[in-house]
């Protein structure tokens, strides 16, 4: 299928088309990765004090995004339910939040706060939270 629309269209038009949609997508999905799990609250723990269910809740996000937001992406803003019970269909998701309110400020972050988390590198174990290089060389 890809060969024929490259034969019918051209090579440079189906790369000028295709090249940045590719780029986006791509870029959106490593973001929803990647803030999902770097947050400064997040919790690592060594195995001999890990435990399912506070991974779970405490080391993936609630990354609240607005309501259109949420629809293209699937609800998976609601990470911190799939990493509970990954058998949740993503269409429910919302529904576990609203049937447990207890769970809608686990972990939460907020759009505009996950900017903030593109500087965080480092896992501090004194203060049991990610750091920036800056922060980690400050002087205590």
């Amino acid at each position: 299928m890809l060969g024929t629309l490259v034969w019918l269209v051209g090579i440079q038009t189906f790369l000028f088309v295709h090249l940045p949609i590719m780029l986006l997508a791509a870029t959106v999905g490593v973001w929803l990765f990647y803030v999902q799990h770097q947050f400064e609250h997040t919790t690592w723990d060594d195995d001999g004090a890990w435990n399912a269910h506070h991974a779970a809740l405490y080391g993936s996000s609630h990354y609240e995004l607005p309501a259109p937001l949420n629809w293209l992406t699937a609800n998976i803003g609601v990470h911190h339910v799939h990493h509970l019970c990954s058998r949740i269909p993503y269409y429910r998701l919302t529904c576990v939040l609203r049937d447990h309110p207890e769970l809608r400020n686990v972990s939460r972050l907020t759009l505009r706060q996950s900017f903030g988390c593109v500087r965080l590198a480092l896992w501090d174990e004194t203060h049991r939270r990610l750091v920036s290089f800056h922060d980690a060389e400050a002087p205590c």
